[in-house]
């Protein structure tokens, strides 16, 4: 209305210490309310959103966490170059392509900060890194971010099966860092529910199955990927990617796509075929190749032939950014 002033903007709650989140938490549940929680590190796209709006679809309430997890980088990975902007997620959450906005947006500090380090967030941590690197790895030889910033954090969450090929390959703390992590969270904001987008289909099943075995009480709920219109698989690592990079690294999308028409065609389920094929077309495009495996979709066990539900997992370098992507094939 002309000489009136726009409405205020309604922006989520944010709630930075884990004793106020707990008594959040309670408050909704004396009120009858059922929660459900979406994890995220940051730097929100339209992928996080749809979480989002699914989540809202699922629980009264709606927690979103933003926080960069040091427990699951190594030293040598890019913790201190992880893309962040609070005040654009935020913005993002005060209103989800028009439903109502997230009511609250758990944002710590430091989750591994136990009164021994003083007050500090994780880039605070980085900065320390390169000076704790030189006392080299601890004994167990498997060294985290935490390790290195000395917290005094030695308990970790491990789901021994799952967690040991695909990104556990190249990535020994990942899994451990993330199971870790989310632990903390449903310990903290107690959900009903956790959202989590398929793109990530290892962390989804590792999650599911620490679910079970733990017998915790919140239902596990996997999202589709959502992908950008050219078919790249959205990513908050994708603004890293140069103009060419991100031409080129359309090639993990489309040979995914075409593997899954190969098999639905009929033309091929030999797993090595197929895998020939999707390395082919990444390292012609200028990938270099983390892995390529066709796996169980349960069990995320390596196939020889198509002949049950599986997944195609993709791990490829494009400049300096590692992306990841896949494809369910119903067998």
């Amino acid at each position: 209305m002309e000489g009136g002033s726009a409405a205020p903007e309604e922006l989520p709650e944010i709630i930075t210490n884990k004793d106020e989140m707990r008594k959040w938490s309670r408050a909704m549940r004396c009120r009858g309310k059922t929660i459900a929680l979406v994890p995220t590190m940051g730097y929100l796209h339209q992928g996080h959103l749809s979480l989002v709006e699914k989540a809202q679809s699922l629980a009264d309430v709606v927690v979103v966490s933003i926080y960069v997890n040091p427990g699951q980088f190594s030293p040598s990975e890019d913790l201190s170059t992880y893309p962040s902007d609070f005040h654009g997620d935020i913005r993002k959450l005060g209103s989800v392509s028009g439903c109502r906005r997230v009511d609250a947006v758990f944002h710590p500090h430091n989750l591994y900060d136990y009164g021994n380090i003083g007050r500090k967030g994780e880039r605070d941590i980085v900065e320390e890194l390169s000076e704790e690197r030189e006392k080299g790895p601890p004994a167990s030889g498997v060294s985290s971010c935490v390790e290195e910033m000395g917290a005094g954090h030695e308990t970790w969450v491990k789901v021994e099966r799952l967690e040991r090929g695909l990104c556990g390959m190249s990535r020994p703390v990942f899994f451990r860092g993330v199971a870790t992590v989310v632990t903390k969270l449903f310990n903290i904001v107690d959900p009903d529910m956790a959202v989590f987008g398929k793109k990530d289909y290892q962390q989804w099943r590792v999650i599911q199955r620490m679910v079970r075995d733990l017998d915790f009480g919140v239902r596990i709920v996997g999202c589709d990927i959502t992908r950008e219109q050219d078919g790249l698989a959205m990513s908050s690592r994708n603004v890293r990617l140069s103009p060419e990079d991100r031409g080129k690294a359309l090639s993990i999308s489309r040979s995914l796509f075409q593997a899954k028409s190969l098999v639905e065609r009929g033309q091929t389920t030999n797993c090595s075929d197929l895998r020939g094929t999707l390395v082919q077309a990444i390292s012609g495009a200028g990938g270099k190749i983390d892995y390529v495996e066709i796996v169980d979709q349960e069990s995320l066990e390596t196939l020889g032939e198509v002949d049950r539900p599986v997944v195609i997992c993709i791990a490829a370098w494009f400049g300096n950014v590692r992306l990841i992507d896949n494809i369910e094939i119903s067998g």
